[in-house]
């Protein structure tokens, strides 16, 4: 059985998504004395500098999948599954796979920045799955990826050493979640969700044993 949010959880608010653009204004120009980006990164990974978009897509988002999976529909009526690039969120699980803590968080949030918007998607990639890996800009001026993590609703992607970790943005905004507990950063031993879908899915070992 995976555990509930603590009491500490909560999604972002305009007052903490205000703050959270006041400091995504310093991402492009720290100050003096400032960490580096790479500074963020976790042992035996690498924060690579932010990979140039290949394509865009403009429309609107009609469905919020899970905390880092959207639906998009374009002008000419047709639909894009989009993977928000840089991020992981914690599964919502389904079927006989067990969801994780803060995933149905995740879901909500991701659904109060984006749902019902028209936005253009920034994107880098296509996956396996065909889903377009993009970043998504809001209108405040950064991004819905950046907001999840640093509302502490998703993991910078370090998955495979940082390969997907495209916007170095993503993880400094996951260090100001982790510094400050937010989100799932309040709870004391967060499961990244590449491990979660490898242990508990694939192993079914879901409780720690």
């Amino acid at each position: 059985m995976t555990r509930g949010p603590s009491p500490r959880a909560r999604t972002l608010g305009q007052g903490s998504l205000l703050a959270l653009l006041a400091f995504a204004t310093t991402l492009a120009a720290p100050p003096a004395g400032a960490a580096s980006v790479g500074a963020f990164a976790a042992p035996g990974s690498r924060v690579a500098p932010a990979v140039a978009p290949t394509h865009r897509l403009a429309g609107r988002i009609v469905r919020v999948i899970d905390g880092d999976t959207v639906r998009m529909v374009l002008a000419d009526g047709s639909q894009r599954t989009i993977r928000l690039a840089s991020i992981d969120a914690p599964e919502t699980g389904g079927g006989q796979r067990p969801g994780q803590p803060y995933g149905q968080a995740a879901r909500r949030e991701l659904t109060r920045l984006v749902e019902g918007k028209t936005l253009t998607a920034v994107c880098h990639d296509v996956d396996p799955h065909r889903r377009d890996v993009c970043d998504l800009p809001l209108p405040e001026g950064v991004t819905a990826n950046q907001v999840m993590a640093g509302a502490g609703l998703a993991w910078a992607n370090r998955e495979r050493r940082g390969a997907f970790l495209r916007d170095p943005a993503v993880a400094v905004a996951e260090d100001a979640a982790r510094r400050q507990r937010r989100g799932l950063w309040a709870d004391s031993d967060p499961v990244a969700p590449w491990r979660w879908r490898h242990v508990c899915w694939r192993e079914g070992r879901c409780n720690g044993s």
